[in-house]
């Protein structure tokens, strides 16, 4: 990967670490990104695991020095507002990227004293693995180049899906945000139910979870839809039409999606309770 940009992240948690290891592994120069972190051992660790540079505040030197030219905001939610309106003076033009969940691109350009060039981002945590699906959204200002320099970044950590309406990104963190829970759980579930039918904790383990993975890939790889796929799998009469039919009488399909529909109520709820 050639370098197009230099890269600068406040905050070095799990996401931003997980997109540093997605760059690393395309071969993008990591002594051109910056960490900004507060914590001494993390900042240590960053550096040691990535050969990226490290800083324990906005500026080193004196007010003159600027951020690279891309800003990743990977902090949490509630520390947005604060860390925005001190990084407003020091902006000249960068790209802002911000991974943090329920925050709107509006209200990020409002604390940033009406900064246009913002891209809101959803990430998930299989992005620790390079397996992540984003959600990407550019304010109307945002030039294709730039879209472009933000692309580069999420496709090191997975797929990437732009959206050209903000309002689908409540959507889109019930879905794929929350989404890698609501597959634990179901694992979780088929690990108990195994053990309780006589297998070992590893042996249950080894076959809930190869079980969902491979469907998975199955369903990626196929050029046949799911419900032919889940078709193909309950013969008439069968085992599993009889789970199937367990599942349905359980009302769990609607209980998977009022889980999504209340897990994007709460992300709108939390777009509108940050935004005061």
């Amino acid at each position: 990967m050639n370098n197009e940009m230099n890269l600068s992240f406040i905050g070095g948690g799990n996401m931003a670490r997980a997109i540093m290891g997605g760059l690393k592994n395309n071969g993008f120069d990591m002594s051109a990104i910056t960490v900004i972190e507060h914590d001494a051992q993390k900042r240590a660790q960053l550096a040691a695991e990535f050969n990226v540079q490290v800083s324990d505040s906005y500026v080193e030197n004196n007010d003159s020095q600027t951020f690279n030219n891309v800003i990743v905001l990977a902090i949490k939610p509630q520390q947005m507002q604060e860390v925005c309106r001190q990084l407003s003076p020091k902006l000249r033009g960068q790209l802002i990227i911000s991974i943090a969940a329920g925050i709107r691109s509006k209200d990020i350009s409002r604390w940033l004293g009406n900064y246009q060039t913002i891209v809101r981002v959803m990430p998930n945590t299989p992005a620790q693995i390079q397996a992540g699906v984003s959600a990407l959204y550019a304010m109307p200002s945002i030039n294709q180049a730039r879209r472009n320099q933000a692309t580069t970044i999420l496709d090191a950590v997975g797929k990437t899906l732009w959206l050209e309406d903000e309002a689908k990104m409540d959507a889109v963190t019930a879905i794929s945000g929350s989404g890698p829970a609501y597959v634990f759980y179901f694992i979780e579930a088929l690990q108990e139910a195994a053990i309780g039918l006589g297998l070992t904790a590893a042996e249950s383990s080894m076959l809930a979870i190869h079980t969902f993975s491979g469907a998975s890939l199955l369903a990626a790889q196929s050029a046949t839809d799911i419900q032919t796929l889940r078709a193909q799998v309950t013969s008439k009469g069968g085992t599993t039409e009889q789970g199937i039919l367990a599942l349905e009488a359980a009302n769990i399909k609607e209980a998977i999606m009022t889980a999504a529909r209340t897990a994007a109520e709460k992300s709108r709820t939390l777009g509108d309770d940050l935004a005061q």
